[in-house]
């Protein structure tokens, strides 16, 4: 503990108290609301404050994990033995000619809100996703008509070394669901996101179909992280996991949805080792009966 208090000395020389935070339940800050404590949470609030708070909680020797919205995050029961900054409050964007330059706080769907306010098109697809903007780049969400590799120009990250480094969009390794950002130790702090002028109402109206097709086939009115399976190739994982029989099955509060079985769903009080275990029956299951290995699109860490 002495590491803690010694870290939070340090924190609270470059950031309000109120921004640190001992023993927080993670389950405030995940979409599936579950999860244990973590050691320490830090919620630096720009990014000066970000690069300062990463050299020193480096510096203590505890794992240190970057989080963004929480929408694609398992934490487990017992919490989190480490240090979690969560990046939400860098939200800011702005518009530069035709791009836009956005915090990796910023969620997906108020990025979309600001691309349809200037009049620039490209984005619709996102309006609808959970999460935040640096999750999306980390694992190339898409949706529809899109993914993020169809709009990025360039991601500025801070490196290992604590040096800033843009690379541009064509040199990030984008692929399904995966980017250069999950092979490296970086921290994004910044995306240019190419666009295209177009008409509001053009671009209103195509984000308001894809939202109306999205809320009548998924279950939006449950605590969940999208989508919990990766595609697999020549199959959809939604269709696998019915055909094997789970279509709504349970496993205490946790429950593959009945409006779309590529789903589980937080259905009530249900705990990360429910959702854990699910997942794990159903991966079972669909190897047993299919031969196919379902891959989660969901990121687990912390203790067992």
């Amino acid at each position: 503990m002495n590491l803690i208090n010694n870290t939070i000395t340090k924190l609270k020389a470059v950031m309000a108290a109120e921004n640190i935070k001992e023993n927080e339940p993670m389950k405030n800050h995940t979409s599936f609301q579950v999860g244990g404590p973590a050691d320490l949470f830090v919620m630096p609030q720009s990014r000066d404050q970000l690069r300062a708070a990463l050299e020193i909680c480096k510096a203590s020797e505890k794992p240190v994990y970057i989080m963004g919205n929480g929408s694609n995050l398992i934490v487990r029961d017992n919490g989190y033995r480490g240090i979690i900054i969560n990046t939400k409050a860098l939200s800011q964007v702005k518009t530069v000619g035709e791009s836009l330059i956005a915090e990796p706080g910023i969620s997906l769907k108020d990025l979309a809100k600001f691309a349809l306010k200037e009049r620039l098109t490209g984005l619709e697809f996102a309006s609808g996703i959970p999460g935040s903007l640096g999750g999306a780049v980390t694992m190339n969400a898409g949706a529809y008509d899109g993914e993020m590799k169809g709009v990025i120009k360039s991601i500025t990250v801070i490196t290992e070394d604590g040096h800033l480094k843009t690379i541009p969009g064509d040199q990030c390794n984008f692929s399904y669901r995966t980017s250069i950002l999950q092979a490296h130790h970086w921290v994004l702090v910044s995306v240019e996101i190419a666009l295209k002028n177009g008409d509001y109402q053009t671009i209103e109206e195509k984000m308001r179909d894809l939202n109306a097709q999205r809320q009548a086939k998924q279950p939006l009115e449950y605590p969940s992280a999208g989508s919990t399976f990766r595609r697999p190739e020549g199959y959809y994982a939604g269709k696998l996991i019915q055909d094997a029989g789970f279509g709504g099955f349970s496993i205490g509060g946790a429950q593959v949805s009945e409006k779309h079985s590529g789903f589980v769903i937080n259905k009530g009080g249900a705990t990360a080792a429910d959702i854990l275990n699910l997942i794990g029956a159903i991966q079972a299951g669909v190897k047993e009966k299919f031969g196919v290995d379902l891959k989660t699109e969901v990121i687990v860490i912390g203790n067992e």
